[in-house]
């Protein structure tokens, strides 16, 4: 099957930017696959609070949530997508996970990250022109990123949430103020050329200029594969061999926008040797 006009200037834009580096042979990587689930609006005031989260009081004594619901993710998605719970505007027919291939390589001068997902039996949001759209969260040293992951960021007042009371986006709660506690990247997927974005998110998130990540993808047969790089030296998280870092997933698919996408609970990460889920050598 022949490539689509966005796969080849999406292609033309990661060769102009990698430059003369080789793309990791991704058949000799080693994939997991990652379920991500439909959060509602859950947020990690939702997480700590005992009358809402029935482990809340493991949370708040140190545990972290990949400890207790990796694999609860599809039941525990589907009660929310249902609006039986965190949810009050249900969109009709949205499946309640969705999962996706995950692999991480490296070479000598970047990190490269590679998702593989179906958008099959997605309704129509209606909520924004691209149809699909795929972030990364990459923690370092923050203590609350590593056990809450995406949910770090996500608070009551946060736009979209229970208690919004305007368009707040995400942010941490205690962290060095103006400092990268975290770093992001993202890339919108539709008909044209990528729209690829990278920032931080400290007391406030906050986009990077220039931009330091690329992005290539391609839709077949109902199936996106995108892979998204940065150079290794080129981010607010340094990446050094042996550190263990926090990576997680969100994923936007069916014109959705905002909390109504899917997210993964937290995984660790290691470029070189190491003992985590996600190996980059």
């Amino acid at each position: 099957m022949p490539l689509s006009r966005l796969t080849f200037a999406i292609a033309l834009g990661v060769i102009a930017a990698a430059g003369a580096a080789a793309a990791p042979d991704w058949p000799s990587v080693p994939a997991k696959n990652v379920t991500l689930l439909y959060p509602g609006q859950s947020s990690l005031e939702w997480a700590m609070s005992k009358g809402e989260h029935r482990g809340a009081e493991k949370f708040n004594g140190g545990k972290s949530c990949a400890a207790c619901h990796i694999g609860e993710e599809a039941p525990v998605g589907a009660i929310v997508a249902l609006g039986r719970k965190l949810e009050p505007s249900p969109i009709p027919g949205k499946p309640g996970s969705i999962v996706a291939k995950v692999q991480v390589a490296r070479d000598a001068q970047r990190l490269y990250v590679r998702l593989e997902f179906s958008d099959a039996g997605q309704p129509d949001a209606r909520m924004t022109l691209a149809p699909a759209k795929v972030a990364i969260m990459l923690g370092g040293d923050e203590p609350v990123v590593a056990r809450a992951g995406c949910w770090a960021m996500c608070h009551d007042d946060s736009e979209g949430m229970a208690k919004a009371h305007g368009a707040r986006p995400m942010y941490l709660g205690k962290t060095r103020r103006g400092g990268g506690g975290v770093e992001y990247w993202e890339v919108e997927l539709g008909s044209g050329a990528p729209a690829a974005a990278n920032g931080t998110v400290s007391d406030a998130r906050r986009k990077t200029k220039p931009v330091a990540v690329t992005a290539e993808a391609v839709h077949r047969n109902g199936v996106w594969t995108v892979i998204l790089s940065r150079p290794l030296n080129a981010g607010a998280v340094t990446l050094v061999s042996g550190k263990r870092y926090i990576i997680a997933f969100a994923i936007d698919v069916g014109h959705t926008a905002k909390r109504f996408h899917y997210v993964s609970f937290e995984r660790s990460l290691v470029l070189g040797q190491g003992t985590a889920d996600f190996v980059a050598k």
